[in-house]
């Protein structure tokens, strides 16, 4: 078929077309899209066609094959799901950098709530949070282990206390 002739076929067909693209996708976007590759594989295929084919059933059927085409395409590419709760995180790379500021201030309001507790229970108390074992503190004071354990114990529950006060 001539190139003349197509489009005027073509421009004949143009509302009928652009409707059956929207009943198929939904989406005025897609639909033109799908609009312009039939008439771009029509186009490029015209001289294939008969005289006496029917134009219309075959721009349709161009378009129904282009859209179950791209269907099956899109179905078989892998979907990405972002669960963040903020979307701007989506490339924000592995590292997260943290303001370390109001950690800081917690630090040093422990240490300085360790610093008021009574020798016999803030020395233990440091020595386990420093990675000794119980037997070894309590050698090291020549107490029995299970002293040793109710001070560190003591101490814990006396900074527990004064954190939550705050």
């Amino acid at each position: 078929m001539e190139n003349a002739r197509m489009l005027n076929e073509w421009q004949n067909l143009s509302g009928t077309l652009m409707a059956f693209a929207m009943s198929l996708t939904k989406n005025a976007n897609d639909a033109k899209d799908l609009y312009q590759e039939t008439a771009y594989s029509a186009f490029k295929n015209s001289r294939k066609l008969d005289e006496d084919s029917n134009i219309g059933g075959w721009l349709t059927t161009i378009m129904k094959n282009k859209f179950i085409n791209k269907y099956r395409r899109k179905k078989r590419t892998p979907v990405f799901y972002d669960e963040t709760p903020n979307n701007y995180l989506i490339n924000s790379g592995e590292e997260t950098i943290e303001n370390m500021g109001q950690s800081n201030l917690i630090m040093e309001e422990l240490k300085s709530r360790i610093a008021e507790l009574p020798d016999e229970l803030r020395i233990p108390f440091i020595m386990h949070f420093q990675g000794y074992k119980y037997r070894e503190i309590a050698d090291e004071f020549n107490v029995p282990l299970g002293t040793m354990k109710s001070r560190i114990f003591h101490a814990r529950k006396k900074l527990r206390e004064t954190v939550t006060q705050v």
